[in-house]
């Protein structure tokens, strides 16, 4: 698999299983093997997961959403070893994550994923999404790889 930075979206879906509209990350900018991992999340007003504004409220993307984007972001790091390339990766668990500030329309995330520990069918990830170089959300998360997909 060619992993000649930055990825795009063509080759992210030849990473992950995630198809629109469920694949949040658009580029991945820097990666190291076993250590850590930058991608892209461009906010749009076409963003199917967009809060509504309501009275004085800008639409926001919903924290939740960005956390799983962090975890495709891990994900992928996960699925670009040729060994786990057919494994599916799994939410074993999230913890600590603290939403910081709102997400709104024009915004790109700067996701962040570093390993904190790494077994053969288990890790944990440290993630964090930055706009403009607050952090906007950050905790970590642990998965497992399930059985090779058919």
């Amino acid at each position: 698999m060619d992993l000649t930075l930055p990825l795009d979206y063509a080759a992210i879906e030849r990473i992950l299983p995630h198809r629109y509209p469920f694949l949040l990350v658009d580029r991945i900018t820097e990666f190291e093997v076993d250590k850590r991992i930058v991608g892209i999340k461009n906010v749009s007003y076409n963003d199917p997961y967009l809060s509504h504004a309501t009275a004085g409220f800008a639409p926001a993307l919903p924290p939740t959403i960005l956390t799983e984007a962090i975890a495709q972001v891990g994900a992928i790091m996960i699925l670009a070893k040729p060994e786990n390339r057919r494994s599916l990766p799994l939410f074993a668990g999230i913890k600590r994550v603290r939403f910081r500030h709102a997400v709104h329309p024009g915004d790109v995330v700067v996701i962040e994923a570093t390993v904190l520990r790494l077994r053969s069918r288990m890790g944990l990830l440290k993630g964090v999404a930055r706009v403009d170089g607050k952090v906007v959300v950050e905790g970590t998360m642990t998965f497992a790889l399930g059985p090779a997909s058919q």
